[in-house]
């Protein structure tokens, strides 16, 4: 799984095209976890379809990933509807979360060749930029990029593919944060430290401060579904 990287340091690294499917999946995530799909709403299918001016095929798979994310409930027979998860669920997801993620940040001080050090520090230049232009999304899409190379880094295919799977099970939330006033340069500034730990082979450096910054995320969510 080899990190994506942008070409030179100042650089956007270019994000692969979204698929409908995906597109989909964006879009009414964001509007479960904004509050603008309330828990309980059915989700039906052909008005999906109908308002989104696509098939029920791509909505159908869209609502199946977001099955996966707690996001939505599918019931046998009976159609989805929005589930979203506890706050105690929300907060074991996270926890489990930081230990792998921390976990990884550590074996890619350890393990990452020098070109995989150069590609997360033209990443992290990448959002430094993305900080200044102020978009949210585009600095979700770079950072899911920046974080997949750390995964990367570790050399641990397993370790990797647990990690993902477990991402995607946060990622409506990770991405939600990002709206919160601040929180992109913060979100920012708690990447430099973890990308200066792997740089010098810090590895408890780096596993601490990936455990840190996810800890922070997680509030930064709670902050931010408290004051919708």
């Amino acid at each position: 799984m080899p990190p994506r990287r942008a070409a030179a340091v100042g650089v956007k690294p270019a994000a692969p095209p979204r698929t409908r499917t995906e597109s989909l999946r964006l879009q009414i995530a964001d509007e479960i976890v904004s509050g603008a799909l309330e828990p309980g709403t059915p989700l039906d299918e052909q008005e999906l379809a109908a308002r989104f001016g696509v098939s029920r095929t791509p909505v159908r798979e869209a609502i199946r990933q977001l099955s996966s994310s707690g996001l939505v409930s599918v019931r046998p027979h009976r159609g989805a509807v929005v589930a979203l998860p506890t706050p105690s669920q929300l907060h074991d997801m996270f926890e489990v979360m930081a230990e792998l993620e921390g976990l990884c940040a550590g074996l890619a001080a350890r393990n990452m060749t020098v070109p995989e050090r150069r590609g997360l520090e033209a990443l992290h230049q990448a959002l430094r930029t993305l900080v200044h232009e102020g978009d949210p999304a585009r600095y979700h899409e770079t950072n899911e990029a920046f974080h997949a190379a750390i995964y990367a880094g570790t050399h641990n295919g397993y370790l990797a593919e647990l990690t993902l799977m477990t991402r995607a099970r946060v990622a409506p939330f990770r991405r939600a944060q990002f709206r919160a006033t601040g929180r992109l340069g913060g979100s920012y500034q708690e990447h430099d430290t973890i990308v200066q730990a792997i740089l010098r082979g810090d590895q408890a450096g780096a596993t601490e401060a990936m455990r840190a910054h996810i800890g922070i995320v997680r509030d930064a969510f709670s902050s931010y579904a408290e004051a919708r």
